[in-house]
């Protein structure tokens, strides 16, 4: 190996223990709220696309962990913010950690990808630009993966929470 190759493996290393330890504080700290909400759920973590992925699950199929989702995801994204803080003060780097609730963003991610697709394929078809409804910047970046593997671009327009994806002509 070269030295460049064995500084990039290592540099690749420290970022996976550094996300992993974001995923550990994570952890620690939403299991914290479940004791005090009184509510079960297992934590599960993971490391996906070079961000730390943790979620909560729940073996007895309960409606409990819906309260810590909201209405449309509120409330996740709300807890999924204060998530990066607790890590942000334990590490203080910024964390670009993505926290699941009962299966609300992976469900949510399958459906957006598929109205990324669709918007695609009604550009491919019109040849005009397709505008979506206003989206979180969670949404956002589903859809504009999902257009980009459509072999189209897409671009965010408007100023929040009323930013939307523009998706356009090859």
């Amino acid at each position: 190996m070269t030295e460049g190759t064995t500084s990039a493996a290592a540099e690749g290393g420290d970022t996976l223990t550094r996300l992993e330890q974001e995923g550990e504080i994570a952890a620690d700290y939403l299991e914290g709220l479940l004791d005090i909400a009184d509510l079960d759920g297992d934590i599960d973590m993971d490391v996906e696309a070079d961000r730390a992925s943790v979620s909560i699950i729940s073996d007895s199929g309960s409606r409990d962990l819906q309260k810590l989702v909201g209405r449309d995801g509120e409330v996740l994204e709300a807890l999924q913010e204060l998530t990066r803080l607790a890590v942000h003060r334990e590490t203080g780097d910024r964390s670009r950690l993505m926290l699941d609730i009962a299966g609300f963003r992976a469900k949510k991610r399958t459906e957006l990808a598929e109205l990324g697709a669709k918007a695609a394929e009604d550009v491919k078809n019109s040849g005009q630009p397709v505008k979506l409804d206003p989206m979180t910047p969670f949404e956002r970046k589903v859809v504009h993966d999902a257009v980009a593997a459509a072999g189209l671009r897409s671009e965010s327009e408007g100023e929040e929470p009323q930013r939307f994806v523009v998706v356009l002509p090859a």
